[in-house]
């Protein structure tokens, strides 16, 4: 029998590599796999806090075929992925006008497509488990699109839209999918804002500060439990009551 273990996408990333800190905190029993595409030091650090209990998987997700050897990689361990949460992305913003398309074609590639082959490639091993937890990270911006990002906004979007049907296809099956709408998190997503930028922003927030990291892992956490259940097709946004 195949062990239970969880997928963290773009795992070296504030939100992500807080996510697999706080899983392997709080469940002794949790295997997670870091999924990254090059850079390794965030995860290298928590192979070594939490020493056979994490690996680090390679993983381009917008291939296919990573895909598929990365879920090789995971079965010749032994272990299943039922938890699969799916992070990995990033923003190009320019406006609609003045887009390059490559900027358009790489964000929608990094952000809806990766999500796509992530939950395909992981519904199978889910099924014959007959229990899975499946959460997309979207954005805020899926919900109140801002100017400068239509190629972002539009792959949130569509991560949202997406989920919600996935969670009708797999119910049955004992398969949950939800997506988590995050607003501003203190992480490097920020670090290009200045000083007076972050005191506006902080301005349309009721809560008026950012969000921490682990103020979204908590969600995930929660979501990916079996106390969830109940709860599929779900959009939460994390926003401090932008919206």
């Amino acid at each position: 029998m195949n062990s239970h273990a969880i997928l963290i996408t773009g795992a070296n990333g504030g939100i992500g590599n807080a996510t697999a800190s706080y899983f392997l905190e709080r469940d002794p029993s949790a295997f997670v796999y870091l999924g990254i595409r090059s850079k390794r030091t965030a995860c290298e650090s928590l192979s070594e806090e939490f020493p056979g209990r994490c690996a680090i998987l390679t993983l381009d997700v917008i291939c296919p075929d990573a895909w598929t050897n990365a879920l090789e990689t995971v079965e010749n361990d032994g272990r299943v992925i039922t938890v699969l949460v799916n992070n990995a992305g990033h923003h190009d913003d320019h406006l609609l006008g003045t887009m390059p398309v490559s900027a358009w074609n790489d964000v929608i590639e990094s952000n809806l497509s990766s999500t796509f082959h992530g939950c395909q490639a992981v519904i199978r091993g889910m099924m014959g488990e007959r229990f899975g937890r499946i959460i997309n990270i979207a954005s805020l911006s899926a919900l109140l699109s801002p100017l400068g990002q239509t190629n972002y906004a539009a792959a949130k979007a569509g991560v949202v839209a997406m989920t919600s049907s996935l969670a009708k296809e797999v119910a049955r099956m004992g398969i949950t999918a939800n997506s988590i709408c995050p607003g501003y998190i203190e992480t490097d997503a920020l670090s290009d804002m200045d000083t007076d930028g972050k005191k506006e922003r902080k301005k349309a927030i009721p809560m008026r500060r950012f969000g921490k990291p682990e103020e979204v892992a908590a969600a995930i956490f929660f979501l990916a439990s079996k106390e969830a259940g109940y709860i599929t097709g779900a959009t939460l946004k994390i926003d401090g009551g932008i919206f």
